[in-house]
């Protein structure tokens, strides 16, 4: 990591947000909606919603997956002055791996109160080349969750563990913000922007897939026990869980945590529902808590419904997306009793194609704020496909939050 800071200069958090070149819309000007009236016509419409840039809405290359927040990094929900969101998306070809987003729903751009900004930035592990030469590739995993707690980034790599991100460490490929013109690096090197086909050091040049910022892999934890699942869909009840998703619970600032659970399309030969679970989280470093290298979970559970797309837990109370294709995903609540982690109250009827969660905890302001659940959603809106164009469960590409209020006030 060391060898790529002395190579590429870095950007902070708060500049990029200022650098946002896309514009997410939100209020009356957000009309995308993947909640529609809900197929049982009983949908929990969101308290907040953005809908995307029309080409990142569109898109059928990047699948939008994890989402996380500064309310998750600090206790205060701020980092600076500024309340960013960031979120994750794959690349379903494979070969350009994670990007994440970075957008500051608070903040509105001067003359379109409805706008907001927003920025890419590509995931990349650094490696050394057949020359010696420091370089990074695409981090090819589904991101089915991302976390912040400090400065760290935490993604979700689902057989093997999480992965360790720094934001401190954001590579910015073009200073000079002209793409026309190779820039020059700080070990004396040039980086491209225009060529989206490479990635990494390449005959003395630095790429990224046209992204100007970069952010490399600083970490791991990979999972201690084998890995008995085979597939990011169906599980099994024993040895390595998968880390599908994950999200953090500062409800004991005393014992911070990241949740961390498993997908499972259950069929007949593979019953399983899946397993979430605490890994506790030291405060002063940001890192997980470990003893002789191994961090342990605080908490272990097998979970009552399948389909999970995403969880988080605060005060206990445990929160669950569940999602079923083009229909109406559903919210789920679940509490400890006996042991075992069991169902409470109905299913809430949500939108279509709900992915991570991220609990907006408010303790930022005097007295406690209102908080949030955020999510996001996956599924493209397809005028060609009837079941993404049905009022009951629409399809569309939002960011959006549910006061807990609204969920907890539900039977």
């Amino acid at each position: 990591m060391a060898d790529l800071r002395a190579a590429l200069p870095t950007q902070g958090v708060q500049d990029l947000l200022d650098q946002g070149n896309r514009v997410a819309k939100t209020g009356a000007s957000c009309t995308t909606d993947p909640f529609g009236s809900g197929d049982d016509g009983k949908v929990l419409a969101p308290a907040k919603k953005l809908c995307w840039d029309p080409g990142d809405s569109a898109t059928e290359e990047w699948i939008p997956q994890g989402v996380t927040g500064v309310s998750d990094a600090q206790s205060d929900e701020l980092w600076g002055s500024r309340k960013p969101l960031v979120t994750a998306w794959y690349d379903k070809a494979g070969g350009k791996g994670v990007r994440l987003s970075f957008l500051d729903p608070q903040t509105a751009i001067p003359g379109d109160p409805d706008g907001r900004r927003y920025r890419h930035v590509l995931l990349v592990e650094p490696y050394y080349n057949s020359y010696g030469h420091v370089s990074y590739k695409a981090v090819d995993v589904h991101a089915g969750g991302i976390a912040w707690y400090k400065y760290y980034l935490y993604v979700a790599d689902t057989l093997n563990g999480l992965r360790v991100f720094d934001m401190r460490s954001i590579l910015d490929l073009n200073p000079d913000q002209n793409v026309s013109v190779d820039d020059t690096t700080l070990d004396g090197l040039k980086s491209n922007v225009r060529d989206e086909t490479q990635i990494g050091r390449q005959n003395n040049v630095y790429y990224s897939h046209t992204y100007r910022y970069v952010m490399p892999q600083v970490a791991s934890y990979k999972f201690v026990s084998a890995q008995g699942n085979t597939s990011a869909a169906t599980c099994v009840a024993t040895g390595a869980p998968k880390a599908s998703y994950v999200s953090v619970d500062r409800s004991n600032s005393a014992a911070p945590a990241l949740i961390v659970g498993e997908y499972c399309d259950s069929d007949d030969t593979h019953p399983e529902k899946g397993r979430v679970g605490a890994l506790p989280v030291d405060d002063a470093t940001g890192l997980l808590k470990s003893a002789n290298g191994v961090v342990a979970a605080t908490g272990a559970f097998y979970l009552p419904r399948d389909l999970t797309q995403g969880a988080a837990r605060y005060d206990g109370m445990y929160y669950f997306n569940r999602s079923w294709t083009t229909h109406s995903g559903s919210l789920r609540r679940a509490t400890v009793s006996g042991g075992r982690l069991v169902d409470y109250g109905a299913n809430i009827t949500n939108a279509v194609g709900p992915e991570d969660l991220s609990f907006e905890h408010g303790q930022g302001v005097p007295g406690g704020g209102t908080q949030y659940l955020w999510s996001l959603t996956e599924h493209r809106m397809d005028t060609t496909d009837p079941t993404c164009t049905d009022p009951g469960s629409p399809c569309g590409r939002v960011i959006y939050a549910h006061r807990v209020t609204d969920i907890l006030a539900r039977p």
